[in-house]
């Protein structure tokens, strides 16, 4: 599969390694490096089989893990004095603790954007409200990560059924079509869940091509990918800002 794809939204290495500790709850001062770095590696191996284009600095962050790692695993006697005064462990905690107070600082200045906004009556371009959606229970919405995307797309492959795998597949899907498909399913719905999206699908090449499509969405503006919590599932919604008239859609090949 040659299909590669850059996003405004695609995170940094620090943002991965942040999620993956807040998605088990894990505790920052004392990270489970093997556990992290498996899962980091995991990540890592699907967005290499997804054709993603991964920047320099995944790979940079998954060799620091793996040196973090090994030097866990040494013997005391192997250490140095200095080495055995300091846990591996701390540089990478640090860096953590300043991304993520950074990441904060970042988050509330962009609410006191929006609340200004508010204020003097400006149209509102980038506000979680936004994601509100006539007809849902919850008014909520806060937009997902790509990596959350990633732990669904891990998860329908995970759940496909042992069985289709030997089933022969004469459908050929491509990332075109799953692109018309889900754009005329969100014609008709307000809104689908990313894993009903995948339950739908046949074979791990039926799940990749819808994966990609999802991508390829978000890229156009097209949709927008949401949750109602953290790590919660994944809500797919029309960005009504994009939306063009029917008969305008041949034009961007999307008809």
């Amino acid at each position: 599969m040659d299909y590669k794809i850059k996003l405004e939204m695609f995170e940094g290495p620090l943002d991965l390694l942040l999620y993956l500790v807040k998605k088990d709850h894990l505790n920052i001062y004392d990270i489970p490096i093997a556990k992290v770095t498996s899962q980091y590696l995991d990540y890592i191996n699907l967005m290499q089989l997804l054709d993603l284009n991964i920047a320099g600095e995944f790979l940079v962050m998954a060799a620091t893990l793996m040196q973090i790692k090994s030097k866990m695993l040494l013997p005391a006697s192997e250490l140095t004095l200095e080495e055995e005064e300091t846990d591996p462990r701390a540089e990478l905690v640090k860096r953590l603790l300043e991304y993520e107070k950074f990441k904060q600082i970042a988050e509330n200045l962009r609410e006191r954007e929006i609340s200004q906004q508010d204020v003097f009556k400006r149209p509102r371009t980038d506000s979680l409200k936004e994601f509100k959606q006539q007809g849902s229970k919850d008014d909520t919405y806060f937009e997902a990560s790509i990596f959350d995307l990633i732990n669904a797309f891990s998860q329908a492959l995970k759940d496909v059924p042992r069985e289709v795998f030997y089933e022969v597949i004469k459908d050929q899907f491509t990332v075109e079509q799953k692109v018309h498909d889900i754009l005329h399913l969100l014609l008709v719905e307000t809104e689908v869940k990313l894993s009903s999206l995948f339950s739908q699908t046949k074979s791990k090449l039926e799940i990749i091509v819808v994966f990609l499509a999802i991508l390829e969405l978000a890229k156009m503006k097209e949709i927008k990918a949401c949750q109602n919590a953290a790590f919660e599932d994944i809500t797919i919604l029309r960005n009504k800002e994009n939306i063009i008239p029917y008969e305008r859609r041949d034009q961007r090949g999307l008809a």
